[in-house]
């Protein structure tokens, strides 16, 4: 029986990574029936929005959508395309992992952390207006709840616990954002009692970026609010070679959405495969943690976009971990 999915090739270089992508699953043998539907600037034209309501209602019924890089159409209300399917469907926290890779020469060795954002408050819930007619002064609000706080920080505990890493630290600035960014920290010291079988530490943004060019193997798994976590993400994929190889995901309840770059034009994906002759290794990374067993649950999945240009055993050991990922689903 063949298991539905519903299939979003996205824009820019969407369309060639996702069938590249589907190719390598058909070829190890996966019982998949793709179910095609649009979204992204390309969807305008032909549905009159980004996100047309068939697209939704598919990956609900479907409960599990490959999906590319959307591009964000100019003045059609969305800020992007791509938060507004985590809003839509609620993925809360976005999962970075950062390791090293073998053969690959970096400034460091033996990088092997996680960053936990929060994917739904703070700076990018999106509250800003201008505050005079002749817009010469904005603010914008940053909104910090203890239910947003408490299911972050919580899920980072459990990462931990379940993936057997060493310890979690809370990244803060509560020295000067007393009120947001301090809710977070009291709300992470609250729960950190009632898993005293996880090393908990605590420490101040600025001097986390620090710490992390400085020697990155001092840290484990990082959680933090969703403008810090956004930075310290990036900076963490710029310790192991670049976003090419940082895979990510982003989840909520129900529900899974994995990804790695941006619509990027053609000839940029042409250049980027001609600088890495055995290909990203960022997919591999995000496939490899959303198949893990402990993390591959809940009734739907929300898979984003994987660069697929591996060597023979590469594609070999894909099929293998592919194979025993729908092992798992089907149990």
């Amino acid at each position: 029986m063949s298991i539905p999915v519903t299939l979003i090739p996205g824009d820019g270089i969407g369309p060639e990574v996702v069938n590249a992508a589907v190719e390598v699953i058909e070829a190890a043998g996966a019982r998949l029936e793709w179910e095609r539907a649009a979204a992204g600037a390309g969807a305008v034209p032909t549905h009159g929005t980004p996100i047309p309501a068939e697209t939704l209602e598919s990956i609900r019924r479907n409960k599990l959508a490959l999906k590319g890089p959307l591009a964000t159409p100019i003045g059609e209300g969305y800020r992007s395309v791509n938060v507004a399917l985590r809003k839509e469907f609620d993925l809360y926290a976005n999962v970075r992992p950062a390791r090293s890779f073998a053969g690959i020469e970096t400034r460091y060795n033996g990088v092997d952390l996680v960053v936990i954002r929060e994917n739904t408050q703070g700076l990018y819930s999106g509250v800003e207006h201008y505050v005079d007619d002749e817009h010469s002064a904005a603010e914008t609000i940053s909104i910090i709840t203890r239910k947003g706080s408490q299911r972050i920080i919580e899920y980072a505990f459990n990462y931990v616990k379940r993936n057997k890493r060493r310890r979690l630290t809370l990244v803060h600035k509560a020295n000067i954002l007393k009120a947001t960014s301090g809710l977070f920290l009291d709300t992470g010291r609250a729960l950190a009692a009632k898993h005293p079988d996880v090393e908990f530490k605590e420490i101040i943004v600025d001097n986390c970026a620090m710490q992390l060019v400085k020697n990155p193997n001092q840290f484990d798994v990082l959680v933090t609010t969703n403008l810090f976590g956004d930075i310290l993400s990036d900076l963490t994929s710029g310790l192991i070679g670049g976003r090419a190889r940082h895979g990510a995901r982003h989840r909520g309840q129900g529900h899974l959405q994995s990804h790695r770059g941006d619509a990027r034009g053609r000839h940029a994906a042409r250049a980027h495969r001609r600088a890495h002759r055995r290909g990203p290794v960022g997919d591999r990374s995000a496939r490899d943690h959303r198949f893990q067993r402990g993390g591959y649950s809940g009734p739907g999945r929300v898979c984003d976009h994987a660069d697929v240009h591996l060597s023979g055993a590469e594609a070999a050991q894909v099929a293998r971990r592919l194979r025993r990922a729908l092992r798992c689903a089907d149990a």
